[in-house]
């Protein structure tokens, strides 16, 4: 029979080796990138689908080879249209390979918004915070990002910053009205005013956000957008068999962490879309059953 102290050796020695291949696995994950297809019936009878592209929360380091190729053979897809709802960058030096890795997709009609981490650095820190914190930080304190150099890539490209902006595009035969915010999850958000801005004739309202927190949400879907984009939760990065999401790191339903899915409020109802991203912090680059992904949403007619 065992001595207490041996069995005692014994299951700390299993229970550390069952955590090492935890993490192993959820490292693994991390890498191996998914793409997903989802139809969206939004566009008016009649109209041309339309192919949308929905990036969000690549958290780029410059050695990361296999993420950025998954990024650049995403241009094959030919979409009319390719949406970033930010997190882009995970490192100082980020902005140049974000461009590179993004240059097929470039030449293509784009939007995109700013997320945490297009603005502060990633910084260690205690990873249990993730848990419990449904607000963003009152406070920054991590090292700038070079923000206006990777905005500025994104506009000479051609790309419309939808930072608390408005703008109308024509894409694929379809006429685009859209609304964006800043990132919600630092309070920079500022919803747009409507004044001065001719909806008229447009085919449909899309309205673009990092962070889906709710008073985004309902703002959006008052006045009437029939699809909002958003990322940010990473899909809860953490998830559970049968459970799903343990936290999306904003007050949204976890049920609504990644996907497809309709959000109301009052009398109205849009469709909501939440990417559940292509990569992680470096200081946690880990993720259990929500493996990471860009989505082609193929927007067709109402029925």
């Amino acid at each position: 029979m065992p001595t207490p102290l041996r069995a005692l050796t014994t299951t700390a020695a299993a229970g550390a080796a069952a955590a090492a291949a935890g993490f192993g696995y959820a490292a693994r994950e991390a890498r191996s990138f998914r793409l997903h297809r989802a139809f969206v019936p939004v566009l008016p009878p009649g109209a041309r689908p339309l192919r949308v592209l929905h990036l969000s929360d690549l958290h780029l380091v410059p050695r990361q080879a296999a993420k950025r190729e998954f990024v650049r053979s995403l241009d094959a897809l030919e979409p009319d249209l390719v949406v970033t709802t930010g997190d882009n960058l995970a490192a100082l030096d980020a902005v140049p390979a974000v461009l590179e890795t993004y240059a097929g997709l470039l030449r293509r009609p784009g939007v995109f918004v700013l997320g945490s981490n297009d603005y502060w650095a990633p910084r260690p820190r205690n990873w249990s915070a993730y848990l419990w914190r449904r607000q963003g930080p009152s406070e920054v304190k991590a090292p700038r990002l070079p923000t206006e150099d990777l905005v500025r890539g994104f506009r000479e490209a051609g790309w419309v910053d939808l930072d608390n902006a408005r703008a109308r595009l024509d894409v694929g035969g379809v006429s685009l009205d859209l609304v964006g915010v800043d990132d919600p999850h630092l309070r920079y958000d500022r919803y747009p005013s409507r004044a001065g801005h001719d909806a008229t004739g447009t085919d449909l309202l899309l309205g673009v956000a990092h962070a889906p927190y709710r008073r985004t949400l309902d703002a959006m879907t008052a006045e009437g957008a029939a699809l909002v984009l958003a990322g940010h939760t990473h899909g809860g990065q953490l998830c559970l068999p049968g459970y799903g999401a343990l936290v999306t790191n904003c007050d949204l339903p976890r049920d609504k962490a990644a996907g497809l899915s309709r959000w109301a409020t009052g009398s109205r109802e849009s469709w909501l879309h939440v990417s559940g991203g292509l990569g992680t912090s470096p200081y946690s680059p880990f993720r259990f059953a929500c493996p990471p992904s860009a989505t082609l949403l193929e927007l067709v007619p109402r029925r």
